[in-house]
C-alpha cells in the first residue's frame, strides 16, 4: 500500500531532495510551490520512478488554499501520511531596514504556512489513526544568524518559533501524530549558492565535517523521521549542520 506525503516549497533545493528521496521510499508525493516550471521539472522526476505525483502552485501564506490543497490530496488519494512544511523565504536586511510589509511576508512564509498546513492535514491524519509531520526551521533559530548573508533577525525569529509550534503540538496531537522540526546549517541549494558562494572557504573553516550540506543529507533525516518503526521521536529539532560554529 502506497503512502502520501505532501511537501510544501517541493520545486528545487531541499524540498526537490526530500520529495526525491520519500518518493524513493514508496511515498506519492503532492508538491506545493509557486515555482510553476521547476515544479513540473520535480515532477517529471518522480513520475519517472513510477510514483504519482500532483502539482498545487500555491502560496503557502494562505489559508484558505492549503485547506483546499489537502482536502484534494486526501479525496484523491485517500488520505495524508507526511507533511513536510519546506517552504521558506530567506531575510537579510536588519532591523534598522527591514520594512513591515517585509517583515511581516518572513513570518507568514516560514512560520504561519506551518500552522496553514498542519491545521489542514492533522484532522485527517488524527481519523486516519496516525502520522508524521515535519517542519523545516534552521540553525539560525539556535544562534541568530546575525552575520549570516542568507537572513537576519526576522527569518531566526520565525524559524525559532517553528522550534515552539512543534513542541507543543507534539504534545497537543499526539499519541496519533509525530511532530518534529529539522535545523539545517548551510545547505548547498539554488538560493543557498547565489547567498554565500562568496563566502564558503570561510564557512567550511566553521563546519568540523569539512564541507556545506547538501538536500540529500536534509534528505535522509526526512525519510527517517518519517518512515522509522518503531517511532519514540515527537518534539524534537534536530540539527543537521556537520558541525557548524561559525554563522
Amino acid at each position: 500500500m502506497s503512502r502520501v506525503a505532501i511537501v510544501t516549497g517541493g520545486a528545487r533545493g531541499i524540498g526537490r531532495g526530500c520529495a526525491h528521496a520519500l518518493a524513493e521510499r514508496g511515498f506519492d508525493i503532492a508538491l506545493v510551490d509557486l515555482l510553476a516550471p521547476e515544479m513540473e521539472r520535480t515532477a517529471e522526476e518522480i513520475r519517472a520512478m513510477g510514483r504519482r505525483v500532483s502539482i498545487h502552485v500555491a502560496d503557502v501564506a494562505d489559508f484558505a488554499r492549503a485547506a483546499e490543497i489537502v482536502t484534494r490530496v486526501e479525496g484523491e488519494w485517500g488520505g495524508v501520511d507526511f507533511l513536510l512544511n519546506n517552504a521558506g523565504r530567506s531575510m537579510p536586511k536588519p532591523m534598522l531596514e527591514i520594512t513591515e510589509e517585509e517583515f511581516d511576508r518572513t513570518i507568514a512564509i516560514n512560520l504561519k504556512s506551518c500552522f496553514n498546513y498542519i491545521h489542514a492535514a492533522a484532522p485527517g491524519m488524527k481519523r486516519r489513526g496516525g502520522g508524521r509531520i515535519v517542519s523545516m526551521s534552521s540553525l539560525n533559530a539556535h544562534n541568530g544568524g546575525v552575520t549570516s548573508a542568507v537572513s537576519k533577525f526576522a527569518y531566526a525569529a520565525a524559524k525559532a518559533g517553528i522550534i515552539g509550534m512543534t513542541r507543543a503540538l507534539a504534545k497537543e496531537l499526539g499519541p496519533e501524530i509525530a511532530v518534529n522540526c529539522i535545523c539545517p546549517g548551510v545547505i548547498k541549494t539554488e538560493l543557498g549558492n547565489s547567498l554565500t558562494k562568496s563566502r564558503e572557504p570561510e564557512l567550511i573553516k566553521g563546519i568540523a565535517l569539512g564541507r556545506l550540506g547538501t538536500p540529500a543529507d536534509v534528505a535522509q533525516l526526512v525519510v527517517f523521521l518519517a518512515t522509522v518503526e518503531p517511532n519514540f521521536m515527537s518534539g524534537q529539532d534536530f540539527k543537521i549542520d556537520g558541525y557548524q560554529w561559525v554563522t
